[in-house]
């Protein structure tokens, strides 16, 4: 794969095109196995993807995230507290783990209707 990466899209999708085009080529054949995330970053020297993720959060998660806080009051001393009191969980365990939370939320939740 070409190392050169343009500024004006996202490197997840320079990196589909790029699989595709090897798909296309011929380079990769039905059945191989694509390279991982944490191959190509080392083989162009990527943090992976880590800027394009930072920036969609910024722009997708954390509007909603900030309306949230906003409607429920909390106060940044609330916040700070309730960040210090969370357990570290390492990735990806993190995210798998607050899904978890999330569906068994809802299940047990009782809105007294």
């Amino acid at each position: 794969m070409d190392p050169q990466w343009d500024d004006s899209s996202p490197i997840y999708r320079q990196l589909r095109d790029r699989v595709v085009a090897m798909i296309l080529e011929g380079v990769l054949k039905e059945g191989d196995p694509l390279p991982s995330v944490r191959n190509v970053a080392a083989d162009f020297r990527l943090n992976p993807l880590m800027k394009d993720e930072r920036q969609r959060f910024l722009e997708d998660e954390w509007p909603k995230i900030h309306a949230t806080i906003q409607r429920l009051g909390l106060t940044q001393d609330e916040l700070q507290r309730a960040a210090a009191a969370a357990p570290a969980v390492p990735w990806p365990a993190a995210n798998s783990a607050s899904q978890a939370t999330d569906t068994s939320a809802g299940e047990d939740h009782d809105d007294g209707n």
